[in-house]
Order: structure tokens, then C-alpha cells, then sequence
């Protein structure tokens, strides 16, 4: 039975809010099937518990924000491309903040945090999201610099295929497009490390928005109008459109299910895969999907886990 997963043991981490500039701290406690994976604000009496939904995304200004009423969780998606990298399916994630915090700008410490407290399969099948026929969202008008595009077809697997345009000499000088493939490739070699970046002229604006007020060079790359500030450089050749595969397997996991599909963006971000994912939950587009034998199972390269199981 291809089984769904969560933590053997409670890990936690303190770090700071990117967008808050908030010190925070984080607790990750296993969480028993069929439960999802449930951010709680544990700050706010009594705590509140937001499930992870794509109807539940109230904002996805420079990061995917969950609200629920008066509370809300930003920038949730790099923990939840960790735990996708994982297999988790199960886990509860508590916060005394309104924010996840930012760590190295990456999933890599996430990951780290996880394995540390060890993988748990539970006796109880994996659900996939499977895509039953393409659905694409489109902005911009097609030829035009403001034209963006994300698209989701049928796959046994999880493939994303991406390719970003950002006219920067430092992008430029990168790898513009990258191709991901869940059943062939690593994602904690290829994809964990790659982290969030942004640039000086943009710093100014997103703070008088409220946003990026914890950024800085430890959790991101930061480039001025023709160069990388960053003294250590790079962490992949192509780091940034790497990160936007980090970004939108988080975003698309916001589905509480690993889909079964191919995933293709041109210049996406956090919105527009909000609404492909949501367009993908339509009634006939997508189905639930689970297998009682491994071999007819998409073959993920997740950590295996040999002999722990719970009840």
C-alpha cells in the first residue's frame, strides 16, 4: 500500500517573519492520517487552526497567505514544497506569529528540521489529486511583455516545467528554464536549496506595502540593476527559476493532496497558481485518487522509510 506519511517526533525552530520582520517560532508535530496538514496560531486566544485550501488563499501578494476570518499565515509556501519533497501528507504546524518563518530563504532548513525529527508512515493509503484533462489560466495579452501563463495536464507523476523572463543581466546570465520530474529527479539536491530573491529598487515600495521587512542578504539573493550582491553567489546556475519549481510545488500542494500531473508556467507566480489550482479542483477537470498496490503507484523519489509504521 503506497501510504501516507508524517513526523516520528515533535522539532521546533525560531526564525524571522520576511515580510513581518517578526521573530517567530515554529513547532512541527506529527498529526494522524486523513488529517492534512493544519497551520495553528497558537498566539491568539483561543489558537486557530487554518487547513491548508486553495480556497482558503487570501492573498498572494509576494507570497501565498492563508486567512480565516481575523486570523491569517504568510508565506506558507516553502515549508509546503518541503513537505511535498517529503511525502508528508500529515503534520501540524504551530506559529505564535502571522507568518512562517523566512529561515535561509529556501526549503533546505525546512527539510533539515523534518529529518531531524524523522519520517512516520501511517497505515493508511496516500490520496493524489489526479488531473483528468488540461486546464489553463492565462494574464496579459499573448505576445506581450505582461503575458503569463500556468497550465496543468494529465501525468502519472509530478512533472513542472518552467521558464521565467525577468530582462535582468543577472538572470539573464542563468538558466531561464528548468523542467522538474518527481519520479526521475531529487528534490532535496535539486530544487530544496534554491532560495527566494528580489531586488534593491523593489525594497522601498514592498515595505510601504508592509512586506519584506525581515529580508535581507542571509534569506535571499538581492541584486542591484546589473549584479548578484550576495558574496557567496549562487547555490545552482539557474537558483532563480529553480526557486519558482520551490515556489509553485508549495502553492499547488495548498491542494492538501500531491497531484498527479504535469505542471507548465511561463513568468507564474504565487496568484496565478492559486487560480489554476482552484480552476483544477473544478467538479470533472480532477478526481481523488488513491492505490492499494505500490506498483501501480507513481514512483516519487521520496526518503523511504523501512519500519515505521503507526496505527
Amino acid at each position: 500500500m503506497n501510504q501516507q506519511r508524517t513526523l516520528e517526533t515533535i522539532v521546533q525552530a525560531t526564525g524571522i517573519g520576511l515580510h513581518s520582520g517578526k521573530r517567530i517560532r515554529m513547532t512541527l508535530k506529527p498529526s494522524a492520517s486523513n488529517t492534512g496538514i493544519v497551520f495553528v496560531r497558537t498566539d491568539l486566544s483561543p489558537p486557530v487552526e487554518l487547513p491548508i485550501t486553495a480556497f482558503a488563499v487570501s492573498d498572494t501578494r509576494m507570497a501565498s497567505v492563508l486567512g480565516q476570518g481575523i486570523a491569517k499565515v504568510s508565506t506558507v509556501e516553502h515549508i509546503l514544497s518541503a513537505c511535498f519533497g517529503l511525502g508528508i501528507d500529515n503534520l501540524r504546524i504551530e506559529l505564535d506569529a502571522e507568518e512562517v518563518p523566512i529561515m535561509d530563504g529556501s526549503a533546505a532548513s525546512f527539510i533539515y528540521l523534518m529529518h531531524n525529527a524523522g519520517l512516520l508512515n501511517l497505515n493508511a493509503p496516500r490520496r493524489y489529486l489526479k488531473i483528468l484533462q488540461p486546464v489553463k489560466i492565462e494574464e496579459g495579452i499573448t505576445h506581450t511583455a505582461n503575458h503569463k501563463w500556468a497550465s496543468l495536464e494529465p501525468y502519472h507523476g509530478f512533472k513542472l516545467d518552467f521558464s521565467i523572463e525577468f530582462n535582468h543581466p543577472a538572470v539573464n546570465a542563468t538558466g531561464n528554464h528548468a523542467v522538474f520530474d518527481f519520479t526521475q529527479d531529487n528534490y532535496l539536491n535539486d530544487i530544496a536549496k534554491a532560495r527566494t530573491f528580489g531586488f534593491v529598487h523593489e525594497v522601498e515600495m514592498l515595505r510601504n506595502m508592509g512586506l519584506a521587512r525581515g529580508g535581507s542578504l542571509e534569506n535571499a539573493i538581492v541584486m542591484d540593476e546589473y549584479r548578484i550582491l550576495n558574496h557567496s553567489g549562487l547555490r545552482y546556475d539557474d537558483e532563480f527559476v529553480r526557486h519558482k519549481i520551490l515556489d509553485a510545488v508549495g502553492d499547488l500542494y495548498l491542494a492538501g493532496l500531491p497531484i498527479l500531473g504535469t505542471y507548465t508556467a511561463f513568468k507564474s507566480g504565487h496568484a496565478l497558481n492559486n487560480l489554476l489550482l482552484r480552476a483544477a479542483l473544478a467538479k470533472g477537470v480532477s478526481e481523488i485518487v488513491s492505490f492499494e498496490q505500490d506498483s501501480l503507484a507513481p514512483n516519487f523519489i521520496w526518503p523511504v522509510i523501512t519500519a515505521k509504521i503507526a496505527i
